[in-house]
This record gives C-alpha cells, structure tokens and sequence, in this order.
C-alpha cells in the first residue's frame, strides 16, 4: 500500500490489521474492528492478507505495547516549558512561574494542551491525568487530537470563603461541560490543588462532590518535606491523615509526588486503595530532597504509577524517560539496586496508570481497547535485544516510538502526525505572546 492510500487512515476509527509485530515475545498480527476494540491477536505470520479490513498495517518486527498513561500533568504548561529553570522552589514558583500564569488567556491554554498532546502522540502516551485552568479548552484540544484524558480544574480557594464558592462553581462548571461533549475519550475528575493551597471545607466539598458525581480525585500530596512540618504543625496530623479526614483518600484518588509519605501514611494509602503517581524527574529538578517510597507503597497495596508533572518543571513528557528516571533514582535514593525493576516500572506507565484513571486499557488483549504503539526496534537503542523490557526501560525513547493508535485511531503512521507543524506554530506563537504580555505589565 502506497503512503497516498494511507493518507485516509487519519481522522476517525477504521478495521485495521496489523502485521509483523512481536508481544510478548511472539510473532503476531493484531486485528482491531472499526469500534476501536482489538478482536484478535495471533501468530498468522505468513497468511495472506484477505483485504477484509479497511487499512493494512506492516509493524515491520515492532515491539507493541499498551499506549502509555501519564498520571500527572499540567499540559498547558509546554508553553512555560525552559521559562524559568535552576531555581529554588519557592522563588521559582513566585518569581517566574505564578506572574507569568497570571496572564495566561484561553487560547493559551488550548495551544499549550495541544502541543502536549502532539508531544505524547510522538513519544507514545495516549491517556493524561491533567489538572489546570480554564480546562474547557483543554478538553477541546483533546477532543481534536485523538488521545484519552482526565481533566480537572484546579481547585485552590487559598483558605477564603468568597473564593472557595467561586472555585466549587468552577469545579461543577468543568464537569458539566465535559459532560456535554459525550465523548468518551475525555471525563472529569476534581482537582483540589493540595493541603496548602485548599482549606479543610474544600478539601471536604471535592471529596463529596467527586462521590456524588462517582468521578476521580486529582491532588498533590507530600511534596516536600515543609508541606509535612506545616500540616503536622497547623492540623496535629500527616498530609495524608488530613485528607483521609478530610474524605480525600479513596480508590478513585490520584495523588501525585508523594515524596515525604512515612510508613503509617504508606499503609493509609494502601488500605485506602489510592493511586500514588510517582514524579522523579520533576522531584530531582526541583530536588524535593527524597524519592517516593515505592516500595512501602506498594507492599502497602497502593497503587503506584508515574507521572511527568509539568513541562516547567520537566522538562518533557517522554514516559520512556521518567521509566528510566523511576527505576534509577529508586535504585540510587533506597541504596539498593533491586528496587523497582524494568518489568514493574513498564506496569506503573501501562495497566497501573490505567487503573489509576479508571481505563478499560494498559493491556493487549482480545477485547480491549486498542490503545497501541508500536515501537522500533530497528533504532541503535534497541539493538542487540537480548531482553524486550529491559531495553524499553534502560535504553529506549519516545523518539522510537513510530506508531500510535488511540482507542482504535491511528494518530501517528510511521512517525508520521497530521497537522503537526500547524500546532508547533500556533503554540510557539502563543508562548511569545505569553511572555509579552508578562513583562510589558
């Protein structure tokens, strides 16, 4: 097939078929049915391709694996992405960071998501946890890109009655409007920000909203050791007691850093059933000064996943990078070389994200979605390829990533985006524009 009749496999769900592509070590094709839903994998290496299916695709010997989940984001923030670097925390965040947020518009926000999306099509992730601001318009530039997400608005009432009403309407407004674009690549979750930034009552209205309306919980937790001392010295309590009181800490929570967590909070964690999104590469940059506790964590039955954070505090969003990030720094902060190995750091980005986000993914199976990428393993990284994870862990990047399909869509072919210089230039556009409006007032 010629890269003319390709050109209508972009846009919306076909038949696909798949050849040539390893899982799990074999030799398969994967049939994927014009719902979006895998209906067969074998090993039909060799049988002759009936034309039943809408499109052929030739892996040409691709690893496949589940399309990788980010569990913590703030996408729209690719446009701040190198504004402010090397810098303490606090002073980077009042400086730089909330002056230029200040002037953020609506359009911002949409060009930003959009080049984050565009960013993890490329390096292989196809569902986000998101939380930031006027979210209406990253639910557009989702919607138009293809990929999954969970959004939610970022709830900060700073400890003021006036504004925390202000923020519960902007929360219920957020899940509405989602709501009423009836796609199901994209639901809500509540996003109170963290302890610091929401009070005890708004902590307790996200809480009871997000049940009321059965959707997720997205919030910081124990990113530095300050958040700890401040709590204990404000509340008589950990972070995580305070948001267990607080109704915060159940099975649809995903709480992002978790750096800080002692071995009474990890337990909490787990028998509450709550998701911990581990972020090294952030933590490190912003030297948060200790790793998450991902064993603790996980013996503790939590569920451990990763995530990238921003773009400001990234710098990127390549989820091959933060695998490798994860298992290193795990390995180095503990003193112990067996701590996180390749296999279960490929399950945090794949069936541990998706279970975090509620998605029926991180899986190939007959009967999933087809959430799939295909990775080379032609690239200099993967060669020799004595062990498939191992590589796709310690060596790999998003770079090799050459195709990735989305609930049955096709959004990138052969590294392949359609469209894509067109939101490199609004985005870049944009950005200027941001820094612009900052300093000239």
């Amino acid at each position: 097939m010629t890269s003319d009749d390709m050109d209508g496999i972009f846009g919306k769900n076909h038949s696909l078929m798949i050849t040539n592509v390893v899982v799990d070590g074999k030799k398969v094709d994967i049939i994927i049915n014009e719902k979006g839903i895998i209906t067969s994998i074998g090993e039909m290496a060799g049988k002759e391709w009936k034309g039943e299916e809408d499109f052929q695709i030739d892996g040409n010997g691709a690893l496949v694996l589940p399309g990788l989940v980010n569990t913590h984001t703030h996408a729209a923030m690719t446009l701040l992405r190198g504004y402010a670097d090397d810098m303490i925390l606090q002073d980077w965040l009042s400086q730089k960071i909330w002056p230029l947020e200040a002037h953020l518009k609506p359009e911002d926000i949409y060009w930003g998501t959009k080049l984050a999306c565009i960013e993890m099509i490329r390096s292989g992730t196809t569902a986000f946890n998101d939380m930031y601001f006027m979210m209406d318009q990253a639910a557009k530039a989702v919607d138009e890109t293809g990929i999954r997400a969970v959004l939610s608005y970022g709830f900060i009432d700073l400890f003021n009655a006036e504004k925390r009403e202000a923020e519960c309407k902007a929360t219920e407004n957020l899940v509405s409007h989602i709501r009423s674009r009836n796609n199901p690549r994209i639901t809500a979750a509540a996003g109170p920000h963290a302890i610091y930034t929401v009070s005890p009552e708004g902590l307790k209205w996200c809480a009871e909203f997000a049940r009321e309306q059965k959707i997720g919980i997205h919030i910081h937790l124990s990113e530095t050791e300050k958040e700890v001392t401040d709590c204990v010295a404000a509340h008589g309590m950990r972070p995580a007691a305070h948001l267990d009181a607080c109704g915060i800490l159940t099975p649809r929570t995903v709480a992002a850093h978790c750096c800080w967590l002692d071995e009474a909070e990890c337990t909490l964690l787990g028998k509450r059933g709550v998701s911990a999104a581990h972020n090294p590469v952030s933590n490190m940059k912003l030297a948060t000064n200790r790793a998450m506790p991902y064993t603790a964590l996980k013996e503790a039955g939590a569920n451990p996943c990763l995530g990238t954070d921003g773009c400001a505090s990234n710098n990127n969003l390549d989820m091959f990078e933060e695998m490798k990030v994860a298992a290193l720094l795990q390995k180095f902060f503990w003193n112990n070389p067996t701590v996180l190995p390749a296999p279960e750091a490929l399950a945090m980005v794949s069936a541990n994200g998706a279970k975090a986000l509620g998605l029926p993914t991180g899986k190939i199976v007959a009967g999933a979605p087809a959430d799939i990428i295909l990775v080379s393993n032609r690239d200099a990284c993967n060669i020799p390829l004595h062990n498939a994870i191992s590589n796709l862990v310690y060596s790999t990047n998003g770079g090799s990533v050459e195709t990735t399909i989305c609930n049955g869509r096709v959004l990138m072919l052969d590294r392949g985006i359609p469209d894509e210089a067109y939101v490199l230039n609004g985005a870049a556009e944009a950005a200027v524009a941001l820094v612009a409006r900052a300093q000239s007032g």
